[in-house]
């Protein structure tokens, strides 16, 4: 008993020292929790994986070759190790051949992909710049239509992983992100993407999946960072300090586009069956005895362009590869600016032209500087691997 006492005797004479020495057990108690789960989750999916690794194949299948495309600067120099303790363990257990190529500086994966030889899988392991570049440097391949079949998966980790929300559930927990897409790629669901192909007047084009954003909230979010001490006020304050330097803040294109098309049918390719050989025997006699009549070369219809001048706060043109759950609000800003037609139907290409020095744009969180572009519409063009919920909701959402 005596002890006790003393023992609340010393905690009331020091009492500043117990209060520090009481956050600091509190705080380390809940970063060890932490850290325990982090290594739960990561135990249950080495344990998924490991049963996709069991399935036994015939003597002449070959092991699955995924090739990963890692950032290892993606989320400030720290995608390399959470790709080593999150990912990278998942797909050795699963019985994959992975093939890992690390990009040394920016731009290197548009050049790794023009070198990059066939592969049952793709995988970007990074951010949206990440991604980008590695659908450029995919689509700009002069065999890319072969190559656009390979199944892609994206595994999130970088700053920005805008994609990552239309393919997997999201998570506040990194680790459980980063396994439940790296699981998504094993289990084998793909849904097809829409691409958009942004070309200027003289450079190569740039391909993206979400879309291009130019306006005043765009230049807004690219300062947010700078008023990182004014803590959960600095989005507003960034909006204040844009709007006492530049009102009102307009921005005006000139914009060319055609009217829109039924979207193409999503049907599976099907090598038709080849007739037998009476069938085929008949036919060349047919043809031969009562040769068909050509048809008159058909008269292609001029194509109809309306032109619309704008003048708004922002102006954007998005994929169908949003959100699920966030996609009805971008159809009705698309309505406002007259580009509905570019998330529903097929929209072959429209031009937005803005005036000269009008800052940049921002495609798939990436920036670029503002010029006149072409904007046409790939329509599933990809395939990415996804999880099973997400693919109900994006192929429900395809008009």
């Amino acid at each position: 008993m005596g002890s006790v006492v003393f023992l609340f005797v010393t905690l009331r004479n020091h009492w500043k020292k117990s209060t520090v020495a009481a956050c600091a057990l509190s705080y380390g108690g809940h970063w060890l929790y932490g850290k325990h789960c982090d290594n739960l989750l990561r135990r249950d999916a080495c344990l998924a994986a490991r049963e996709f690794g069991r399935q036994q194949i015939s003597p002449q299948e070959q092991l699955k070759k995924a090739t990963v495309i890692l950032n290892p600067a993606a989320c400030r120099g720290k995608a390399n190790n959470l790709f080593e303790k999150n990912a990278a363990p998942i797909l050795h257990l699963a019985g994959m051949e992975v093939t890992l190529v690390k990009t040394d500086y920016e731009g290197q994966a548009k050049k790794l992909m023009e070198l990059m030889e066939q592969t049952d899988m793709l995988i970007v392991a990074g951010g949206d710049g990440t991604l980008q570049e590695v659908i450029t440097g995919l689509l700009r391949r002069a065999d890319h239509e072969s190559f656009s079949k390979t199944p892609i998966g994206f595994i999130p980790l970088g700053s920005h992983n805008s994609l990552s929300e239309s393919l997997h559930i999201l998570s506040d927990n990194p680790v459980k992100h980063i396994t439940s897409a790296t699981l998504s790629i094993l289990q084998g669901e793909t849904v097809p993407l829409d691409v958009l192909q942004i070309k200027g007047e003289k450079e190569q084009p740039v391909f993206a999946l979400i879309g291009l954003r130019w306006g005043a909230f765009r230049d807004v979010a690219s300062t947010i960072k700078k008023y990182w001490y004014l803590g959960p006020l600095k989005t507003k304050a960034a909006h204040w300090f844009s709007t006492l330097r530049e009102w009102p803040q307009v921005h005006e294109a000139s914009v060319s586009y055609m009217a829109p098309t039924l979207r193409p049918p999503d049907l599976p390719e099907q090598k038709p069956q080849r007739p037998n050989l009476m069938y085929r025997i008949a036919r060349r006699l047919k043809n031969y005895w009562y040769p068909p009549i050509p048809e008159p070369p058909k008269v292609e219809e001029p194509e109809r362009w309306d032109e619309k001048t704008l003048s708004t706060l922002e102006l954007s043109i998005h994929t169908q590869n949003k959100n699920p759950n966030t996609f009805n609000l971008f159809i009705l800003v698309c309505v406002q600016y007259s580009f509905c037609s570019m998330t529903s139907p097929y929209c072959p290409v429209p031009f937005p032209l803005p005036q000269e020095g009008a800052g940049f744009y921002n495609i798939d969180n990436e920036e670029y500087e503002a010029m006149s572009v072409e904007v046409r519409l790939l329509p599933r063009k990809l395939r990415f691997f996804c999880s099973a919920e997400r693919r109900e909701q994006l192929l429900t959402q395809v008009l």
